[in-house]
């Protein structure tokens, strides 16, 4: 009833809302004879930072219009290859490209954001490369008659959408995972090799928990200080009747973010509270830089719970894959299976999700691959999100995927 109950309460806000864009209106407007009273400004600050913090989030755009390719613009458009139920595999078509590019599949995570939260990922690695990434869907919009999506459902999606890039754009690509999807993606790739099927040039892996039994964080404490019982008792909720997945069982994005801030609330507390002075001193500048990250950070969606479960138990819990104990469709999973796909795998030295040598896990397992075709970096003075997003990413980090990459092209 939790949803329910949350859809309620929203219900219940909406005058509220009304009356505090009213307010923002009458306060704010440079037309308006209110605007020149002693408190406007502190007013329409107030109002504003409310209809902020009730708003509903929706899927934010990638809004990547264009990138220059050899100091020339180049537009882009999305085109959507593959179309799944529960996933949209896209593509970032450019109007022109550098000579013999290399392509890029990009896994986004599917662990409550949604995947534009790797724009600045995808713009960057745009103007070298020719980029796909899986586009998740909001679960509470499929359908209950797609059936439920696990853990293994996922590795099939890997399986299917290496497959597909390879067909549509050619043999030879890349794979970058970032956070979750790496436990999926090295299970994915690890039965393909067992299989003799044609595998990716390499796989760069960022900031993920191969084995979370390295350096454990707060979010690895939490899975294990608590039973499967108590996630399904108390975060797992069926989807009310007004949306297209009705009664399917999630994860709600509600309370995904409710746990996000939760980790750092007096940073979230101090970020709003800096938002209402700027609205008040008139910084415009800082005012929008907070409204472009909570615009992302706010946009959720629910997690199929199957999936999210799924996770708790083989990743956080039992660690799986690192202890060699991993079955996906009745299947072992063995990386030492994989020969010549290239390894790189990527850390934060501050990152406190995955922490140190999680990712790092993954050259202890694949074995088969060469030595001098694994590479590791840990990112100095650079938390979980800077792994792949913001100036450190872009000028320390991306320069030394784009050197990987280029150098197991062919």
């Amino acid at each position: 009833m939790l949803y329910q109950f949350h859809e309620m309460q929203r219900a219940v806000m909406e005058p509220w809302r009304w009356w505090a864009q009213a307010n923002v209106d009458m306060f704010g407007s440079a037309f308006s004879p209110l605007s020149f009273a002693p408190a406007a400004k502190n007013v329409t600050a107030g109002m504003d930072l409310m209809l902020r913090l009730t708003a509903r989030y929706d899927r934010p755009q990638f809004d990547i219009g264009s990138v220059k390719v050899n100091g020339v613009e180049a537009t882009v458009s999305e085109v959507v290859l593959l179309e799944k139920p529960f996933c949209n595999l896209l593509h970032f078509k450019k109007s022109r490209s550098v000579k013999n590019e290399p392509t890029v599949l990009i896994f986004a995570p599917l662990s409550g954001h949604f995947a534009t939260l790797l724009r600045d990922t995808v713009r960057t690695m745009l103007v070298d490369h020719d980029v796909v990434i899986t586009d998740w869907k909001d679960a509470r919009d499929v359908p209950f008659s797609a059936g439920p999506f696990h853990f293994d459902d996922y590795v099939a999606y890997v399986q299917e959408f290496v497959k597909f890039t390879q067909k549509k754009l050619g043999p030879h690509i890349h794979l970058v995972s970032v956070c979750q999807p790496t436990v999926p993606v090295l299970a994915g790739i690890s039965l393909m090799a067992q299989h003799n099927e044609p595998l990716p040039n390499s796989m760069t892996m960022m900031g993920g928990p191969i084995d979370a039994r390295k350096n454990p964080t707060t979010v690895n404490d939490f899975a294990m200080d608590r039973s499967l019982s108590w996630f399904e008792q108390n975060v797992i909720q069926r989807v009310p009747q007004k949306y297209a997945g009705s009664m399917r069982r999630v994860y709600p994005g509600f309370l995904q973010l409710s746990g996000f801030v939760a980790m750092n609330p007096k940073r979230h507390l101090k970020s709003h509270q800096d938002y209402y002075k700027d609205l008040v001193a008139g910084d415009g500048d800082s005012a929008e830089a907070h409204r472009k990250f909570y615009d992302e950070y706010n946009a959720v969606m629910d997690l199929p719970a199957e999936y999210y479960l799924d996770t708790i138990v083989r990743v956080f819990q039992d660690q799986t894959l690192a202890k060699g104990l991993l079955d996906v469709a009745g299947e072992r999973v063995a990386p030492a299976a994989i020969k010549r796909t290239a390894l790189f795998t990527i850390e934060g030295e501050l990152d406190d999700i995955s922490g140190s040598g999680q990712t790092q896990a993954a050259h202890t397992l694949c074995t088969g691959v060469p030595v001098a075709r694994r590479q590791h970096f840990t990112a100095p003075e650079v938390g979980h999100y800077g792994i792949f997003s913001g100036r450190k990413y872009r000028e320390m980090i991306y320069p030394k995927i784009k050197e990987f990459i280029a150098k197991f092209d062919k």
